[in-house]
């Protein structure tokens, strides 16, 4: 892709603007990816992101960042419901794409990479159940300052990337 550069940023900023204004990291990722390649992803494909924030239902598993960009990998390089059977193995290029977006959350944020509760105790020294009484605690501590967007705007610059890569932009 020409300028992919530009393209790049405007994802991360983007996804960095929706995660500190609106939160959902894992629908910031996804709208970031929507709102500059993505006629691929539906509104349907962002809605269903909803439970994925905060680590799967504010929950502190797998970052909602990284659960959102695979989904955005996936609307390119994924198995359609006419396709399901799959012959040609499509499921395993997706696989292979989605693996290379975990593997640079793991370059960045340690081994665990790809869990929020990882994530949040490497950046912010301890991790945040926002759903039992800690969501305050998660903001004033930064987490939507500048914490989070960064997560969010690095992976949606990490799917632009590898979707670059592929030649599928």
């Amino acid at each position: 892709m020409e300028n992919v550069n530009s393209v790049k940023k405007l994802a991360y900023d983007l996804a960095y603007f929706y995660e500190k204004e609106y939160g959902c990291c894992s629908q910031c990722v996804i709208g970031a990816i929507k709102n500059t390649i993505g006629s691929r992803i539906s509104d349907d494909v962002f809605k269903s992101a909803t439970g994925l924030g905060a680590g799967l239902a504010g929950a502190g598993y797998a970052c909602g960042a990284l659960t959102g960009g695979i989904m955005a990998l996936s609307c390119f390089v994924g198995r359609d419901i006419s396709d399901f059977p799959d012959p040609e193995g499509i499921r395993f290029k997706t696989f292979q794409l989605s693996r290379r977006l975990v593997d640079r959350f793991e370059e960045e944020y340690g081994e665990c990479g790809g869990d929020c509760s990882a994530v949040q105790t490497k950046l912010m020294g301890r991790s945040y159940d926002i759903l039992k009484g800690e969501r305050d605690d998660f903001i004033n501590a930064g987490g939507h300052d500048d914490i989070c967007p960064s997560v969010c705007g690095k992976a949606a610059e990490w799917v632009v990337d590898i979707l670059n890569e592929e030649g599928l932009i």
